[in-house]
Order: structure tokens, then C-alpha cells, then sequence
């Protein structure tokens, strides 16, 4: 098994890991709900300025998913990337440097918006993958 590529697979597993748990705390559980119950009540009743045709509140669970799906994404794709095709991995620019610049993409939206876990989750997999591909490319 070759070792750059599963760094690489270990950072999409750091993703696939906090997607999945991010969709199941959208969907189950109080864990992403406001503290303040009335909030819930006024994001239910308000939309938002682009449309009446959804309320904030059903955006945020959407968005929630959304965001959920797109880490799950990452981590299912570059996570076989790294285990079943790491040659067609390594040897595109394209996908490797894709991968890369979406968690570079992904850090400041951690340090600016979210909170300790995820931001750390996420620095960890943009190391492992930095140190997949210097791996494989030294």
C-alpha cells in the first residue's frame, strides 16, 4: 500500500467523518439548534430577501446538508482517490491541487465561523494531505 496515498485517504476520512456527523446533528438532535428556542420560532416565520418561497429557517437545514454532503463528497472521492487510484491521483495536477485548495479553501471559513473541533479537524486533514503529496512527489 503506498504511503502517500494513504495520507491522503486519512484526510478524506477526517472530512467524511465530520460530514457525516455534521448531517446526522442537522437532522437529529439538538446539537446544532439555537439556544434560544424563540429564535427557532422567528427563523421558522421570516424569509429571507431573495425569496418568500422558503423561510431562514428551512435554509439552515438545507445549507446544513448541504455543507454535510460536500464534506462527505470530498471524503468519499479523495479517499478513493488515495486508496484505489492513487497513480491517477498523483499524476493529475489537476485533482491533486483541487483536493489541496479545497481545504486551504475550507481553513479560514473554519477559523472565521465554526468552532474548535471542526477547525481542528480540518487543520489535521490539510496536513495529512499536504503530507501525502509531498510524499509523493520528493
Amino acid at each position: 500500500m503506498n504511503t502517500a496515498g494513504l495520507l491522503i485517504a486519512a484526510s478524506a476520512l477526517v472530512l467524511l467523518v465530520l460530514g457525516t456527523a455534521h448531517l446526522v446533528f442537522t437532522f437529529f438532535g439538538p446539537k446544532l439548534l439555537p439556544r434560544d428556542p424563540t429564535l427557532i420560532e422567528h427563523m421558522k416565520a421570516v424569509s429571507p430577501v431573495i425569496t418568500r418561497e422558503t423561510t431562514i429557517w428551512r435554509a439552515w437545514i438545507g445549507f446544513n446538508a448541504t455543507h454535510s454532503y460536500s464534506a462527505m463528497l470530498f471524503g468519499l472521492v479523495w479517499g478513493y482517490l488515495g486508496l484505489c487510484q492513487p497513480e491517477l491521483l498523483f499524476g493529475s495536477s489537476f485533482l491533486s491541487g483541487l483536493g489541496m485548495f479545497t481545504l486551504l479553501a475550507y481553513l479560514p471559513l473554519g477559523w472565521l465561523y465554526f468552532f474548535s473541533v471542526p477547525f481542528s479537524g480540518l487543520l489535521l486533514a490539510t496536513t495529512l494531505y499536504a503530507g501525502g503529496l509531498w510524499m509523493a512527489w520528493t
